[in-house]
């Protein structure tokens, strides 16, 4: 069954990260980190911090450690969930969204850019990952 796909996936993500991280390590930038958890939480928000440690893969202290950074910047709100009152709710703030925006779009851009570049067929797999989304929400 493989065709070359896991080489081909292994470059992709290869390269994915060594773009990210060479564009936001520059100053006055979101790391790619942080970058990457106001992304995940603005698919899933409001959000426990556990329910982002597994939309993540990382671990919850992770998730939690990052969190505090943001939440100074005011680019994330954490309240208590009023249903139940161990837990914490995490949400962008205004802030929070408009600098995911600012930094994630051009990244995006870039991201994509980058995959044509190196011959990746960028338009049929964003095709078939909106495809495949549909087909699980369906489900």
């Amino acid at each position: 069954m493989d065709d070359g796909l896991s080489d081909l996936l292994h470059r992709v993500v290869s390269l994915l990260g060594e773009i990210a991280r060479r564009n936001t390590d520059q100053e006055g930038t979101l790391s790619y980190a942080r970058l990457r958890l106001l992304g995940a939480l603005e698919d899933i928000e409001p959000a426990t911090q556990h329910q982002l440690a597994q939309s993540m893969g990382v671990s919850d202290p992770a998730v939690s450690r990052a969190l505090r950074p943001l939440e100074q910047d005011g680019l994330v709100q954490i309240t208590v969930d009023p249903e139940h009152a161990r837990r914490r709710l995490v949400e962008l703030t205004p802030a929070g969204r408009k600098a995911y925006h600012a930094e994630g779009k051009p990244l995006a851009d870039l991201l994509r850019h980058g995959l044509q570049a190196q011959g990746f067929p960028y338009e049929r797999y964003l095709a078939d990952t909106v495809r495949l989304a549909e087909i699980l929400e369906s489900t």
